[in-house]
């Protein structure tokens, strides 16, 4: 999507949701799932969903995208606190890009 889509108060934010989505993904298939790990693997999937519908949303200047990041950082805390349990690479790094994107959106919820 060309950045000039994306209006300029939700640029770090977008690329914040864009960064954690790719890195709970990565999470899910190279940590999760072979570790057997249900309850990270299913709060890394949700994380990523949420990420991507808040990504969206803010990209086009959704009215709704206050809200839904507010929700998406909820979620990204959640997922940083279950994914800084593990030592695994994968799981570290998840839980600094969910970090990062709910500050990132917590300033877009705040307005």
């Amino acid at each position: 999507m060309p950045a000039t889509m994306i209006e300029q108060r939700y640029q770090e934010a977008v690329q914040a949701c864009a960064r954690c989505r790719q890195s709970c993904e990565t999470c899910h298939y190279n940590c999760c799932l072979p570790n057997g790990s249900t309850a990270c693997g299913r709060l890394c999937v949700d994380c990523a969903e949420i990420c991507r519908l808040c990504e969206t949303l803010m990209a086009r200047g959704s009215q709704w995208a206050p809200q839904v990041a507010a929700l998406c950082a909820q979620v990204c805390a959640a997922c940083a606190e279950q994914c800084e349990r593990s030592d695994s690479e994968y799981c570290r790094a998840c839980a600094q890009a969910c970090r990062e994107c709910a500050r990132q959106c917590r300033a877009v919820a705040a307005g």
